[in-house]
């Protein structure tokens, strides 16, 4: 039987002055990058980030571990996390997995099926 998706939502903490290069930085990110993370199985990956710096992101996964060492295999991964790393405030690890992550409470989509008894 397939692995069902999992949601992850993390945070982190953009320095406030560095807000406006980590922006420009993301459009676009290295087309290498967006490949490597689609082979990995980050999918429907986003970024959302408030003007203090809270950075919110947001992708589905098979197994975040799985995705985690995938990325953490390939070598422009390596050279990304580096240069991003310089961009958040109290940073444990790379920006990959030193993320915050955030616990789901509510999801519309299962709620109404549970709803609907399926």
């Amino acid at each position: 039987m397939a692995e069902q998706r999992r949601r992850v939502c993390f945070q982190l903490q953009v320095k406030p002055e560095r807000i406006e290069e980590y922006t420009r930085r993301h459009d676009p990110i290295w087309a290498e990058m967006a490949e490597a993370l689609d082979a990995a199985g980050w999918h429907n990956y986003s970024l959302f980030l408030r003007p203090d710096g809270l950075l919110i992101g947001y992708f589905e996964t098979d197994s975040l571990e799985r995705a985690q060492a995938a990325m953490a295999a390939t070598e422009v991964n390596a050279r990304w996390q580096a240069e991003m790393a310089e961009f958040f405030v109290d940073l444990e690890g790379a920006p990959d997995t030193g993320f915050l992550e955030l616990t789901e409470v509510f999801n519309l989509e299962e709620q109404l099926a549970r709803h609907r008894g399926a």
